[in-house]
């Protein structure tokens, strides 16, 4: 795997955290001291997440599972889509839908919408409607390619959630508990690491610190793809069990 350098981290204010009212007890494990009414991260901690989640994500990847990547916020919308097209994997980094994975079999009726609509149009045959009814369905195109173009090929749930901020996407955390997905999330210190099965303890709303952890996950995705082989087998991979170092 790619060398992890603490520099980076720091170079990256991964060790940030919010201010110390805002903090979440349950982060006191992760938390190395308080400055400036400011809390740090234990860098050790963030270290030893992050290669705990490397090598689960290899592994489930080497499985042939799926891996999403989720991260709706501001700072996090580029780097998750970067990060996802990077390995190859699905995403969502604009709404999370509710149902995206409890019900999924309806996300998917709304992306076979996305194709008929995009068909209308590549055909022309939407210039023989109405001035008023292209214009509704030029927004319908555009409202679900948004919202759906980064899962559009997720042709089954995934194995595994990497959520940037798990107090936002509280949702998506939920519906991926509710299944039995496993949740990797970079973690600030205002969340509850209770939620999450693999929490990177990390600054979440730096686009330097999202983009380096997201960087190091992606490149985990990848080298788990280099060693599926070429045919594989027919039935379903089982869950691949959470690694300790």
């Amino acid at each position: 795997m790619a060398d992890i350098v603490v520099k980076d981290f720091l170079d990256s204010g991964v060790h940030f955290g919010h201010r110390a009212s805002r903090w979440n007890p349950k982060m006191r494990p992760y938390i190395y001291a308080r400055r400036n009414q400011i809390h740090i991260i234990d860098l050790k901690e963030t270290l030893r997440g992050l290669l705990r989640a490397k090598k689960y994500l290899s592994k489930v990847v080497s499985q042939g599972s799926l891996v999403l990547f989720v991260g709706t916020k501001r700072q996090a919308a580029e780097p998750v889509e970067a990060a996802a097209k990077k390995c190859g994997m699905p995403y969502v980094n604009e709404r999370w839908l509710g149902g995206t994975l409890t019900n999924f079999r309806t996300i998917r009726s709304r992306l076979k919408r996305l194709e008929e609509l995009e068909s209308l149009t590549a055909s022309g045959e939407l210039a023989s409607y109405s001035k008023k009814r292209q214009s509704t369905l030029l927004r319908e195109r555009k409202k679900i390619f948004t919202n759906l173009s980064g899962i559009r090929d997720m042709n089954r749930l995934p194995e595994a959630l990497i959520i940037i901020d798990p107090r936002r996407e509280s949702i998506a955390v939920k519906e991926a508990r509710l299944l039995g997905v496993k949740v990797v999330a970079l973690i600030d210190t205002d969340s509850d690491p209770d939620v999450v099965d693999l929490p990177i303890p990390g600054n979440d709303d730096s686009i330097r610190s999202i983009d380096l952890m997201l960087s190091h996950l992606a490149d985990a995705v990848t080298e788990g793809k280099a060693t599926l082989p070429e045919q594989p087998a027919k039935e379903a991979p089982g869950p691949a069990p959470v690694p300790s170092l």
